[in-house]
């Protein structure tokens, strides 16, 4: 964990670096910040349906040009994830918090808007169910490693560097690490972005 965010911060440092000396060999690098809402939920193969949980994320961004039309988008984000189970008239509440890292390509029209797709790897930082006023810590149950896919667009106003973001995160590796049943992080994420220095797109 610790090597993870040090090496991610490392990478951001050199991004700053590499900007503020213009273009880079393939193109040039902004580093930005972000930030919005969550729709969580988790999936079980044996029907058991969860309700869906509303969540925040905020990080930071690396947005590298490959050319005109093509970037890669590398991000550190921490988000708040789960789902709720209601039985009996009682509410249980799943709270997952991860560090989510999406490396992200991009396809930029001229208009501002991105079209995005990526992998995305979680790392679980902390996992508790809630139930009335009784918490208990469920981190053992869950896998520390999330992985996903994840798929969205953009828009950003290239004049001030200000956009917005939405995202489907597809889980793709059972995040259950006890018992038969396999379950699945899925969720949509909204938010706002600035890239700081924006350059052209």
């Amino acid at each position: 964990m610790k090597f993870l965010l040090t090496f991610l911060t490392a990478l951001l440092i050199t991004g700053i670096a590499m900007a503020q000396h213009g273009n880079t060999p393939s193109g040039f690098i902004n580093i930005g910040i972000k930030g919005g809402v969550n729709a969580y939920n988790i999936h079980n193969d044996n029907n058991i349906k969860y309700d869906t949980k509303i969540g925040y994320h905020f990080g930071l961004l690396g947005h590298i040009h490959i050319n005109q039309m093509f970037a890669v988008q590398p991000e550190i984000v921490y988000s708040t994830q789960g789902a709720k189970y209601k039985l009996n008239n009682e509410t249980t509440n799943f709270n997952l918090s991860y560090i989510n890292v999406p490396v992200l390509f991009q396809y930029m029209f001229d208009n501002g808007l991105r079209l995005q797709a990526g992998p995305q790897l979680g790392v679980l930082v902390a996992a508790k169910s809630k139930t009335g006023s009784t918490t208990t810590d469920i981190k053992e149950n869950i896998k520390p490693i999330d992985l996903a896919l994840s798929l969205g667009a953009g828009y950003i106003i290239p004049s001030i560097g200000l956009g917005i973001d939405a995202r489907y995160n597809l889980g793709l590796n059972n995040i259950n690490d006890i018992g038969e049943v396999e379950s699945t992080n899925r969720g949509l994420q909204l938010g706002l972005f600035y890239i700081f220095g924006h350059k052209n797109r």
